[in-house]
């Protein structure tokens, strides 16, 4: 599977709210961060459970893949992201783009930096 394929694997487990399928993908030691920036979810667990966390706030959470590019062992990815009612009542998200960039090491990935 290349990395473009994972990383669009990746955002299908993501939709699907599958946050095991999600994580299969990843290093152990893999992390979701803002770019250049903290860390939000750190190693698989912190990412499985910062995930799970997410989905049942928001259920109808999606990102729409606009554009995918691969350059070496990094995928960039355009996404519109929409979140959808939350469950804890607080106010609707509006939605929004973002841009990931998926970093590999071998054939999973290693960290995944979003730009907003």
């Amino acid at each position: 599977m290349s990395h473009l394929e994972t990383a669009k694997a990746m955002i299908a487990a993501y939709n699907a709210q599958d946050v095991d399928a999600y994580v299969s993908y990843m290093t152990e030691d893999a992390c979701e961060a803002n770019y250049r920036g903290d860390v939000v979810r750190a190693g698989k667990e912190g990412t499985r459970a910062g995930l799970a966390a997410a989905f049942a706030r928001w259920p109808q959470n999606r990102a729409e893949i606009v554009e995918a590019q691969a350059i070496g062992n990094f995928v960039l990815v355009r996404e519109h992201v929409t979140r959808g009612p939350a469950t804890d009542g607080s106010a609707l998200v509006e939605p929004f783009d973002v841009i990931a960039v998926y970093s590999f090491e071998g054939d999973k990935c290693s960290r995944v930096e979003f730009i907003r």
